[in-house]
């Protein structure tokens, strides 16, 4: 709804923009500077630009093109307890209708250790699945299969790194997705 519509329909109603707008508006700053107060000091860069970010991209249909295969920095916006958010590197399965389908991915080295590994950590974390080392990004790599899930390809911030969809490191992926989606 453009400005001037949301302006008649405030004045068909006796409200002008000044009696309802400002006060929400004073209202929901007075609400962001009380979240802010809460946020804990290392969270507060990753949420800035996030919501820079948001600003910015989000009516934008104008994403970049990106293919499966791609490995991409993101931003994944706000993030609830035990979920991938702000800014991260993902993983991009498939795309679809301007939808990338990704598995967000992390250099933490504690997360790499705890993740499955059918030779080298048999009793890991199925949710997690070690990358290893891939060409264009600085450190191993965990998937965290758990997290998997379609954003519109506007969240996307570069592409950094390719995985060859035709390799076997690709089919275990696909196969290892398979097996969280669809396990009892």
């Amino acid at each position: 709804m453009s400005f001037m519509k949301v302006e008649e329909v405030l004045e068909s109603n006796g409200l002008s923009v000044q009696e309802k707008i400002v006060p929400c508006w004073q209202d929901y700053l007075q609400l962001k500077q009380q979240v802010y107060e809460i946020i804990q000091p290392n969270q507060v860069d990753a949420i800035l630009i996030s919501e820079a970010n948001w600003i910015l991209r989000s009516q934008s249909e104008n994403g970049i093109d990106v293919e499966m295969g791609d490995i991409c920095y993101l931003d994944y916006g706000q993030a609830y307890l035990n979920e991938m958010g702000y800014q991260h590197f993902g993983l991009v399965l498939t795309v679809f209708k301007k939808k990338a389908l990704v598995i967000p991915l992390s250099s933490n080295p504690i997360q790499y250790e705890n993740a499955y590994d059918p030779l080298e950590s048999s009793e890991g974390k199925k949710h997690l699945m070690r990358l290893g080392q891939i060409e264009g990004l600085k450190k191993p790599s965990v998937l965290y299969l758990n997290d998997l899930r379609f954003i519109n390809t506007a969240r996307v911030i570069e592409i950094c790194a390719h995985l060859d969809v035709d390799s076997v490191l690709f089919r275990r992926i696909q196969l290892r997705v398979m097996g969280i989606l669809f396990s009892k």
